[in-house]
């Protein structure tokens, strides 16, 4: 592993509370992606009708993160979006990027999370996770790879994460300023693999079409946390 990225990354402000070798070895183990929506695509804030943005520089992320885990596993790892509303911003994003999945009005993720696990038969440590708040401490704390977007306001929060061992690493940039992009990055590149999937898909590689292929062959099932 290079200790050029580890690094690199805490010269940007991000924080490892797992040694970055213990959080290689359990990324050895990630079979899927579950990501947070309001906080973690974007910097937190509503519409009036319950909607919420999403950066392209964050889609392209996490599109690179699924390439990297489909090169170094063979195979998709299962995405999907987990959030407390009904946004449409998450069907539309989840939809293009064929994502898995969308679990919306999840009020009590731990249990959407058993769900998510049991529909995929996945262990709770195959998942890997971005979030921000304390509606997802519960899941953070079950998963294999926690990655917390960081916020100025949240540092109490941030640090009862640390003390409880729910988070792994904490972002130097925050949601509004595309601190999910920062998290797909470093994973990337903890895996060696960021100028193999950078390089290929400038090209769009033989690879990278094959790879395509298979996520757009994906459907999105939208689910609510009540069905």
């Amino acid at each position: 592993m290079s200790k050029e990225i580890v690094e690199l990354f805490e010269s940007g402000g991000g924080e490892f509370f797992t040694p970055p070798s213990v959080f290689l070895t359990r990324l050895s183990t990630v079979r899927a992606i579950l990501f947070d929506w309001d906080g973690v695509f974007n910097e937190g804030f509503k519409q009036a009708d319950g909607g919420s943005s999403f950066s392209e520089v964050d889609a392209m992320g996490t599109n690179m993160l699924r390439y990297a885990l489909w090169k170094k596993h063979g195979k998709l790892p299962v995405s999907a979006v987990i959030t407390g509303e009904e946004n449409q911003s998450a069907q539309t994003l989840s939809k293009r990027e064929h994502f898995h999945g969308v679990y919306f009005q999840a009020k009590n993720k731990a249990a959407v999370f058993e769900k998510f696990c049991k529909t995929h038969s996945l262990r709770p440590e195959e998942v890997l996770f971005f979030f921000d708040d304390v509606l997802d401490l519960e899941v953070a704390r079950q998963c294999g790879v926690r990655v917390m977007i960081a916020r100025p306001s949240t540092l109490m929060l941030a640090n009862f994460a640390k003390s409880n061992g729910m988070v792994d690493y904490l972002t130097g940039c925050s949601g509004g300023e595309h601190g999910l992009r920062e998290g797909c990055e470093l994973i990337i590149g903890l895996l060696g693999l960021y100028h193999t999937v950078i390089s290929e898909r400038m090209v769009y590689s033989a690879d990278y079409q094959l790879y395509l292929s298979e996520r757009q062959a994906i459907v999105t099932d939208l689910t609510t946390a009540s069905e």
